[in-house]
């Protein structure tokens, strides 16, 4: 498993030497771009509006401001603050409980796993919130963007789930809910939904559920691999015949069939060679 993030949390003076690694992964399937005439790839060029190709070190940043005007930022000054900026040491700065933090501001979820040293202290601390229910909320800087998250037990290890700060979640004021009226639903109504949640409450199993369109998906491309449709594209070697491929295992088990050696003849018995001898 890849390593995303290397360094230690700390509380108080207890110092604890971690990895993050990514808890979950991009499952979607795939696809990439040719063109329909002359089945060549669909590439991006970085263009200028005078029309000319642009190489990286042509380019610069800019923000654009409100006004419309622009600053430039230079990648010396970005890299001097990523520098300033940049945590290898989380310091946990307040414990909170779970439930306290709206869902809306989770983000991605990390394991935790112990470096180097730090076993022990990884399961004090591990310990140590399964015992109290609470969680740390730190700060930690992942691909150069300062985060902040939430580190909490699971199972027998620790998970890092990063957070939204509270200026990146957009207000619900914002949103165009119409005219909601409380008192338009009736007492009946009320009952009879209440009644439906009731029935439809079950244990949250996750395996329950599945992407059935990537499923689906996945099985229409086999279908058509397992018909041999391919086409020729620009990338395809010429020497290439895809009408000829094979399944590996079948084509190993015939070499198999083939390099066996063949049996030895039998030796003619006295009583054949007698036989022969009369005929003869």
């Amino acid at each position: 498993m890849h390593t995303v993030w290397k360094g230690s949390i700390s509380f108080g003076l207890v110092n604890i030497p971690v990895k993050l690694f990514s808890a979950v992964e991009d499952r979607d399937i795939k696809f990439r771009q040719f063109h329909k005439e002359c089945l060549s790839p669909i590439k991006y060029r970085k263009v200028a509006e005078c029309d000319d190709d642009v190489t990286n070190d042509e380019i610069i940043k800019v923000y654009e401001s409100p006004n419309g005007r622009f600053v430039e930022i230079t990648e010396e000054e970005i890299k001097k603050l990523k520098e300033e900026h940049e945590l290898k040491q989380v310091a946990i700065i307040d414990f909170v409980k779970l439930s306290e933090i709206d869902p809306i501001y989770f983000d991605k979820t990390y394991f935790i796993g112990s470096d180097s040293g730090g076993a022990k202290p990884y399961t004090l601390i591990s310990e140590i919130l399964k015992k109290t229910k609470k969680i740390g909320i730190a700060k930690i800087t992942i691909r150069s963007k300062e985060r902040l998250a939430a580190i909490r037990p699971h199972n027998n290890m620790l998970l890092l789930e990063t957070l939204h700060f509270p200026d990146e979640v957009r207000s619900s004021a914002d949103v165009p809910l119409g005219a909601a009226d409380k008192s338009a639903i009736s007492e009946k109504e009320f009952d009879v939904g209440l009644m439906l949640i009731d029935q439809l409450t079950t244990k949250f199993d996750p395996t329950k559920y599945t992407d059935t369109y990537r499923t689906a998906l996945e099985k229409l491309i086999q279908d058509k691999m397992a018909r041999n449709e391919y086409i020729q594209t620009a990338e395809t070697p010429a020497n290439e015949d895809r009408s000829n491929v094979v399944d590996l295992m079948a084509a190993l088990q015939a070499s198999i069939e083939k390099t066996k050696p063949k049996p030895a003849a039998k030796p003619k018995t006295a009583k054949a060679k007698q036989t022969t001898k009369k005929t003869s």
